[in-house]
């Protein structure tokens, strides 16, 4: 039994579902909010301790995993205080706001034998596993190129919460806090990104930070790749279109959980169509979104095969997110990786005189 500590109550309630859905891996021992009466609420009946305390839950010795749920200014810090309690830590998207804090992070983690998971739980569900089996069974083909749209509805109530919207508290818009899941998404059904050009704007909510983004990625193994992303959508939607020399793949709208929505996989040779479809329909259900991130995390816990969610994997999102702004910013062609003499491996913050 892995026993767990929430940090934050907001999109915490989503991770402590996670945790009920799977009782016979995890223990939520504590939530730790700053609001109280809020995490009493999400607690409901759980047996739970609620504290608003940080230090008495790394202090905890019946803690082996922290969940970071906190605001993205406070992730690096907070998750770098973990490490150092001698605990493994989950941490929400953005993993941290420069390279140079995911390298920290990283140094820490390997010196302390401690593990940090950056939360893509976009990852999981039967969509993703049809996909993987295709790719198995040798149907999949070459990847020649592929589409996202992170269309999503955000008005001013959603910019009611202080941090949200700035640079100093959220680190970034809608590339960073919205999309990025997404681009982890097409990054591991496509693999890496080579090259790549942006344009981004505040064009919806009065706001800092960008709320529309369109950018143009050349990947690794040569397939290219388009990502439109707004904020001023009417309602919210994700879709995904996925071009392989065997198959053409389009995904639902589901703008939360893309992957266990129904996905749509079609042979380029109509006499394979077939074979297509026996893979997608032997393939049965799976854990998915949460349950899934959480029960692949379980697993590297105990070093059991899994498909879990690296490190290595957050520091990609988050280098590809400074390439994403300096491009932008820049109006050049930027290629990966991005070393550390990189003017944004520090921070993309922009300057208060920008």
């Amino acid at each position: 039994m892995i026993t767990v500590a929430i940090l934050g109550a907001g999109i915490g309630r989503e991770h402590l579902d996670g945790y009920r859905a799977l009782p016979d891996l995890f223990e939520v021992k504590t939530l730790c909010d700053l609001d109280r009466a809020r995490a009493s609420e999400v607690a409901g009946e759980y047996p739970i301790t609620i504290t608003d305390n940080l230090s008495s839950v790394l202090a905890d010795p019946r803690i082996d995993l922290v969940d970071v749920c906190l605001p993205p200014h406070l992730h690096y810090p907070v998750t770098m205080q973990v490490l150092k309690a001698g605990k493994h830590a989950i941490c929400e998207k953005p993993l941290v706001s420069s390279l140079a804090d995911a390298d920290s992070l990283t140094s820490t983690s390997n010196a302390l034998n401690k593990n940090v998971y950056p939360v893509f739980q976009y990852r999981y569900g039967r969509a993703m596993s049809q996909v993987q089996s295709l790719r198995d069974a040798g149907l999949l083909g070459t990847p020649y190129a592929a589409s996202i749209e992170t269309h999503w509805c955000r008005r001013d109530d959603y910019y009611a919460i202080d941090w949200r919207g700035t640079w100093a508290g959220e680190n970034g818009g809608a590339v960073l806090g919205h999309a990025i899941h997404n681009h982890d998404l097409i990054t591991a059904l496509m693999g890496p990104v080579q090259n790549l050009s942006a344009f981004t704007g505040t064009r919806v909510n009065a706001i800092e930070t960008e709320d529309c983004a369109s950018i143009s990625m050349q990947m690794v193994n040569g397939a290219l790749v388009t990502s439109s992303i707004t904020l001023g959508a009417a309602d919210d939607t994700t879709r995904l279109k996925l071009t392989f020399s065997g198959v053409t793949i389009t995904s639902g709208t589901a703008p939360y959980a893309p992957a266990t929505d129904t996905w749509t996989f079609t042979a380029r040779d109509p006499e394979l169509q077939s074979a297509v479809d026996d893979v997608i329909n032997s393939v049965g259900d799976v854990p998915q979104g949460f349950t899934g991130f959480l029960s692949a995390i379980a697993a590297d816990l105990k070093q059991q095969p899994a498909e879990a969610v690296t490190l290595a994997d957050g520091r990609q999102s988050i280098e590809l997110v400074a390439a994403i702004y300096h491009a932008a910013r820049t109006g050049t062609v930027v290629t990966l990786p991005l070393t550390e003499d990189h003017p944004l491996y520090a921070g993309w913050h922009p300057s208060k005189d920008s």
